[in-house]
């Protein structure tokens, strides 16, 4: 390993002193189309540096290279084209429509193009997100890239997401991939208090993204090492070009509403429904009017229908979505700048729900001389949210569905919300009585700088900082479930910092036919937390809501901690005869985090690739334009199990005011990352001049050292100790299509679809033994998190008893599937799991003259939700809890055929856990759709701009599904932690479905 090294620095040593430079001179030039049209935003670099420029709205451009120096023109959905310098001073140049061989890709720690990459890289450009209206960068990526799934927790403003990379890769850990932006990872992790994650993200304008790559390979993702087994998503910002400065300005507004609703019993169903749900208990009519009349104000109110309350509607409300922006962008002389400033307002759709950012952002390089670029990426934000209680709460807008119809919301003034008479916590007296604010300020910068010490010889540094601070204020007045103390407030204010220190050496070698790239680096990084917790009690006045006015503090808290990597990588990459592609890459991780034992590790990776169509065979062939072979292996790790897991941890504790200390966890020195291989096999095909490009890929992606918190026994005080100590395999195949369908001057139409399949299967755990977790399961041999539960088999028709399958193992190993009313002799089988078998989604471009339309499609098959709250909304009356009205379709008589058991108050009749409340989560999305108009440019230049476009836009406009709750892709927002908690829906809302207006003008 020594001497490669050695060799190696040996020519960085004797190349630092060979630069070679020439005399530069002005280039000029128009690019147009195939129509002769010009092309605004053609990218021109010089080959092999990172100098460029882009073109403007007249298609023209200026730049400053040598005669020995080529410019590589590239343009989304053009091919790209090359031309030496020479002595021409003026290059103009026409691209035809295809696929970009050439098109620029961002891996870690450095840039590919598409021609050359042995990976499998998702990548997704600037004008493919852009004037989506959400909030967040992840909900404009839906339906883009081809096995990775991202769903997003609910329909808060300030909503959570969970991306998951070719499948779940771990049980108890964190599943999402890591985030590296401008180069520099950040950090995203979830602190909230409030029990409902917030987007870690969410500080990040969409408006400010150039391109995203998500790494899917371990080959593409090895370069991070011990975090890059679920992953990688690079988000690289804009940047400014060469030439006159550029301002765009835009604005949009949008209405919200929920994409879907359900329906609910009203007051006279609701009495119809429980009179008869007594009766069939036992109870009288007298009974149940005395039940009623505990929840209403007046008797009239459920008897004579006086009052029908629609808790659904109060709950879910007409939202709202602004967005506006400003930029500019440009260079003169050595400097180039992208600046920006953005602003969002969401009204979120469930009432009460709030958020409002600021964002503003500067990307500033200076090139000082010949030899040295300096430049600075920075980011400021803040957030403020309107928060409310998690899906868990009863103060939770949408557990208000369980409120009684005729319980009157308010009371006889209007304004003040009723807790009198309602059967739960009216949770509009917390929008009445109560504050909850959570304010994220997030700042980003990065610092570099690169040395040209030769033509083909570089270093770079790059110093990031991650500055992220979340404050959550919370009042709960003296009319509140605070009541009886006279007012309850707390405040968690938690500081996380980041440091990143990079270091690499970049070499290229160009000779004959041999191409060889190498980077050469380290990497430190160190995470600081801090957190502040108080909590107090007994206010003077409602008007009075911070801490220091409390009669009381009852509680209190600090806390601080940190962790660090150091790390070294290497990386070779090889273009042999233009046909012939080979990379190797090794990384050196140490962590904090591990035991003493396993504390650094070590993963390598390499790909190889050919591309056929530049053999002879097929160099002359018409139809295949581009034909290449893929394969990769690579080992990365899952470093997200906590600081201290390793270590033996004693807690403190207080007994009569005296402190001390109690064991709380035991440590292992052996415990280590979970190992991740996988193997990529892959092919990329372009047909009819690149009109028609496909790829395919399969993978085989294994897990190893799943890490697990084992119960060991209790007579040492401890019940637990995290261990490496299970594997899980996933297999898929993964299917791109872009096609070029119509290309003509007024008229072009182009289609991008992706499809994946997925197969998750845990292959060993401790003893081979179950791990059972209420309704999930984790077995050998089946789906990480499978559903586990007796299998509901309908309604008896003589009685209206709920029915379940026995499904007990018959001696010849089929299943018994004789029906019982007991539930206890139901025996559990596994019925599903929460992970899609298909992903899929489909993007649609077409442009006529000055219109441009697009829409995207997403559909998933295979998964299942649990409904966690079903048992409570659709029990046939087994509790006083309004029901959806399905509920009217249950058994009365002997002989009704229905799946809803007979109405018993009390009665628990099918209301255990079962395959009851488990439905398939299918569904087909119209994600987003786009229509625009751009102005003549006749008529912009009288203006004196540039270009003006006005757009509609529609999100989530309709959703094809058998689902019968709010929405298939919502979930339990207070058990996102791990993958173990996957797939349970609880009084989980909707996502919005958005319209929007919007307009962008350029000058």
């Amino acid at each position: 390993m020594k001497t490669p090294i050695l060799v190696f620095l040996s020519a960085v040593t004797s190349l630092i002193f060979s630069s070679v430079s020439g005399q530069t001179q002005t280039i000029t030039g128009t690019v147009t189309d195939n129509f002769n049209q010009p092309l605004l935003g053609v990218n021109i670099v010089i080959e092999g540096t990172s100098r460029g420029t882009v073109t403007d709205i007249d298609g023209t451009y200026s730049i400053e290279a040598a005669a020995e120096e080529v410019l590589i023109f590239s343009y989304v959905g053009f091919n790209s084209s090359k031309i030496l310098v020479g002595l021409n001073r003026v290059i103009d140049i026409s691209l035809q429509p295809g696929n970009n061989l050439e098109e620029v890709i961002v891996v870690g720690y450095g840039t590919t193009t598409r021609q050359t990459l042995t990976d499998n890289i998702a990548s997704v450009s600037s004008d493919q997100i852009k004037e989506i209206p959400v909030p967040s960068l992840q909900g404009a990526l839906i339906g883009k890239t081809a096995g990775v799934q991202i769903t997003q927790t609910g329909g808060r403003a300030e909503a959570g997401f969970n991306i998951r990379v070719r499948g779940v890769a771990t049980i108890s850990g964190s599943g999402e991939p890591l985030y590296v932006v401008d180069g520099i990872p950040i950090d995203k992790v979830d602190r909230s208090i409030n029990g409902s994650p917030i987007n870690a993200l969410i500080g990040l304008n969409p408006e400010d993204i150039a391109s995203i790559e998500i790494l899917k390979d371990a080959s593409a993702a090895a370069i991070y090492g011990s975090r890059g087994s679920n992953g990688v998503v690079l988000i690289t910002t804009k940047s400014g070009r060469q030439g006159k400065t550029k301002f765009s300005f835009r604005s949009s507004y949008g209405w919200s509403e929920a994409s879907n609703t359900l329906e609910w019993l009203n007051t006279e169903e609701y009495v119809e429904l429980y009179t008869e749900a007594a009766l069939n208990s036992g109870f009288t009519e007298d009974d149940a009017a005395f039940f009623f009349n505990l929840f209403a104000q007046e008797e009239a109110d459920w008897r004579d229908g006086a009052v029908d309350t629609d808790w659904q509607d109060l709950a879910l409300i007409s939202g709202s979505i602004q967005d506006i922006g400003f930029s500019a962008s440009g260079g003169e002389g050595n400097t180039t700048f992208f600046l920006s400033t953005g602003y969002n307002r969401t009204n979120s759709i469930i009432r009460g729900n709030t958020l409002e950012r600021y964002s503003l952002r500067a990307n500033v390089e200076n090139k000082g001389n010949d030899w040295l670029t300096l430049g600075i990426n920075a980011n400021v934000s803040k957030t403020q949210l309107s928060r409310i209680a998690n899906d868990n709460q009863f103060a939770n807008p949408l557990q208000a569905i369980a409120q009684i119809p005729f319980s009157r919301p308010y009371l006889e003034d209007g304004v003040t919300p009723n807790t009198e008479t309602t059967l739960y916590y009216n949770f509009l007296m917390d929008q009445f009585n109560g504050d909850f604010e959570s304010n994220v300020w997030r700042a980003f910068m990065k610092f570099y700088g690169q040395a040209e010490f030769s033509e083909n010889l570089n270093f770079r540094s790059e110093f990031g900082y991650d500055y992220n601070q979340q404050l959550e204020e919370r009042f709960f007045g003296s009319l509140t479930e605070s009541a009886s103390t006279n007012g309850f407030a707390d405040a968690f204010n938690i500081i996380n910092e980041k440091y990143v220190i990079n270091n690499f050496f970049t070499h290229n070698f160009d000779r004959d036919a041999v191409k060889i790239e190498t980077v050469l680096g380290m990497s430190y990084e160190e995470n600081k937390f801090k957190s502040l917790f108080v909590q107090g009690q007994d206010f003077p006045s409602d008007q009075l809501q911070k801490l220091d006015t409390a009669g009381e503090i009852t509680d209190g808290s600090t806390s601080e901690t940190a962790f660090s990597f150091v790390s070294y990588f290497l990386r070779a990459s090889a273009t042999l005869w233009d046909r012939f592609l080979l990379k190797v890459s090794v990384r050196v991780d140490g962590s904090s985090r591990f035991g003493s034992e396993t504390q650094y590790g070590t993963f390598p990776a390499a790909s190889l690739g050919w591309i056929l169509s530049e053999e002879d065979f097929l160099s002359e062939n018409k139809t295949i334009s581009n034909l290449k072979a893929r394969i990769s292996y690579g080992l990365t790790g899952n470093a997200n199990i906590g600081n201290f897991a390793s270590r033996t941890q004693f807690n403190t504790i207080t007994y009569n005011q005296n402190p001390g200390f109690w064991l709380g966890t035991l440590g292992d020195p052996d415990l280590s990352w979970e190992d991740t291989t996988q193997y990529n096999f892959g092919l990329d095909l372009g047909l009819i001049d690149n009109r028609i490009n496909s790829s395919f890929d399969y993978y085989i992606k294994d897990t190893e050292g799943i890490l697990f918190r084992l119960p060991i026994p209790y007579n040492n005080g401890i019940r637990f100790i995290d261990q490496n100590a299970g594997d899980i395999q996933n297999t898929g195949f993964e299917f791109t299509l872009d096609t070029k369908n119509i290309i003509l001057k007024d008229f072009g139409w182009s289609t991008s679809l992706n499809l994946a399949i997925n197969k998750n299967e845990v292959k060993a755990l401790p003893d081979d033994a179950d791990i059972i977790r209420d309704e999930k399961i984790v077995r050998v041999g089946e789906a990480v998190a499978s559903f586990y539960m007796p299998e509901y088999a309908g309604v008896d028709p003589d009685n209206g008893d709920a029915l379940f399958y026995l499904n007990t193992e018959l001696p010849d190993g089929s299943l018994d599937r004789t029906t019982t009313s007991d539930y206890g002799e139901a025996s559990r089988r596994i019925l599903g799991n929460p992970f899609p078998d298909v992903i899929a989604g489909m993007t649609n471009n077409i442009r006529y003259k000055n219109f441009d339309f697009s829409f995207t499609f997403q559909g998933q098959w295979g998964a299942q939700l649990y409904n966690a709250g079903g048992i409570y909304q659709s029990a046939n009356g087994d509790f006083f809890d309004n029901q959806t009205r399905d509920q009217l379709q249950r058994w009365q008589q002997p002989g009704d055929d229905t799946n809803v058991p007979q109405a018993r108050l009390f009665g628990g009749n099918g209301t255990q856990l079962s395959s009851r409340y488990l439905e398939d989560s299918d569904f087909i999305r119209l994600r987003n759709l786009t229509l625009g108009y751009t102005l003549s440019q006749d008529l912009t230049e009288n203006l004196g701009l540039d270009r003006i476009r006005v757009y509609f836009t529609g999100v989530n406009l309709l959703t094809i599904t058998d689902f019968k709750g709010w929405d298939p892709e919502s979930s339990f927002d207070a058990l996102q932690s791990n993958s173990l908690f996957a797939g349970l829906g609880f009084y989980s809302p909707p996502q919005p479905r958005t319209l929007t207006l919007g307009f962008n003008v350029d000058f």
